[in-house]
């Protein structure tokens, strides 16, 4: 389900759940729940932003949690930081472990109920700023109760004569076993939902589901929608509604982008290709239709002076980090900063900066801690990306690619004698 403002109410939410629980069960291990004190949260949230860094990197943490484009991780981390703002949510959920002895089971039923609430509350105040309409965190859970509703519904339509006596009882007329009733085929998405349908399903789910129905509790949650069906209808619409509208999840955006990367990529291949396959010699196509005006052979310019010994920066290096929205002088302070003894540094020592960089990202990453400040990039704290290396080098980027590999090749047949068959039969003699 998509609302306008939310982040947390489709399906991927389950992945971050169990992120969250799981990352729970080690920040709490330790922790003196029993202490009422507001430094009890600040340990918490503090140990569970060093173990969700920790899993940054897994499968579950980079997966697509939302059409949004977030990731598993990034919804936590947000999350974790909300409650640090909510200290009335973590202080419930402390009460309830404090008072009993926690098992990892309880741990995790209890963090799950904590983070499910916390979830409805940012959704609601982002579904507020975005709409200008009152939400409340319990309305959040009734859109998305509804929202289960459809789908429940749809799926029993779907498979209609596996289930004609329900099916029945939530159309309110005999369904018999010839052509599929004309609701089911009207039923294309929720917005074609009615709210009799919605009321009906929830009173056949204590004779078909093994329990009574959200609408048909003793809670009092869902108490003012069982009279009310034009407001079950309206709230259908909406979701709808917005479905609709956000249907294409920024294809068309994300389809543009990815053709305009792949035209930059032909046009530095194809420019690559033409360096490589030009003849050498002048151009005689040129020659023949020669201007007068451009036979004339150049006078010489006057030189410029030199800069001051003492700027320690190149102009035509400071021009092309700024090029590429790097500070003045980041090549020489990269390089400064570079160790130039060990098997490594000798090894590319012929490679350009540029290409040693490349390198390093490929095998490290670009984050690695290990890096000088000097090398990274102050906009992103990493190391410069590709299109930044390549123009500092002044290549294409498919060429910087082929130095970068070629390099990497000689670091694995410099460290692994099996890649080179050579070195290894030099060193047994």
């Amino acid at each position: 389900m998509r609302l306008p403002g939310t982040r947390y109410q489709e399906p991927g939410w389950e992945d971050v759940r169990k992120l969250l629980g799981s990352c729970s069960l080690a920040a709490l291990r330790g922790l003196d729940l029993a202490r009422p004190d507001p430094d009890v949260l600040a340990d918490y949230v503090e140990r569970m932003a060093a173990q969700l860094l920790a899993v940054r990197r897994s499968p579950r943490a980079l997966a697509a949690d939302n059409a949004y484009g977030d990731t598993v991780y990034e919804l936590a981390v947000a999350l974790v930081v909300e409650l640090r703002a909510r200290p009335a949510d973590w202080e419930a959920c402390r009460t309830a472990l404090a008072g009993a002895a926690a098992g990892d089971a309880l741990v995790r039923k209890k963090v799950n109920d904590m983070y499910a609430v916390l979830r409805d509350r940012v959704d609601a105040d982002g579904y507020q700023a975005a709409c200008g309409r009152p939400c409340s965190p319990n309305r959040m859970y009734a859109y998305r109760m509804l929202d289960t509703a459809y789908h429940d519904i749809a799926r029993l339509f779907a498979d209609w004569r596996a289930h004609v006596a329900q099916v029945g009882a939530i159309l309110g007329h005999p369904v018999t076993g010839g052509a599929a009733p004309i609701e089911v085929r009207q039923l294309r998405g929720i917005a074609d939902c009615r709210p009799e349908w919605v009321l009906r399903w929830s009173a056949t789910l204590d004779e078909y589901g093994g329990g009574p129905g959200p609408l048909h509790t003793r809670s009092k949650r869902f108490a003012s929608l069982k009279t009310d069906p034009e407001r079950i209808g309206a709230m259908l619409r909406e979701i709808g509604e917005y479905e609709l509208l956000s249907a294409n999840h920024d294809r068309d955006w994300l389809q543009a982008r990815d053709d305009a990367g792949a035209w930059v990529e032909d046009y530095w291949r194809v420019l690559q290709a033409s360096e490589d396959g030009a003849t050498p010699g002048p151009d005689r196509i040129l020659e023949a239709s020669a201007d007068p005006l451009d036979t004339v052979p150049p006078e010489a310019e006057p030189v410029a002076a030199d800069p001051p010994a003492d700027s320690g920066h190149d102009a035509r290096l400071d021009a092309l980090a700024l090029a590429v929205s790097l500070p003045p002088g980041y090549l020489q302070e990269a390089a400064a900063a570079e160790a130039a003894d060990g098997t490594i540094a000798r090894l590319l020592a012929a490679d350009g900066l540029p290409v040693r960089l490349a390198v390093y990202a490929t095998l490290l990453g670009s984050e690695d801690e290990t890096y000088p400040d000097a090398w990274r990039d102050p906009a992103s704290g990493a190391l410069p990306t590709m299109q930044q290396l390549a123009a500092l080098a002044e290549v294409s980027q498919p060429t910087l690619r082929k130095r970068r590999d070629a390099a990497i090749a000689r670091l694995e047949a410099a460290f692994n004698p099996a890649l080179n068959p050579t070195r290894g039969s030099h060193e047994h003699e």
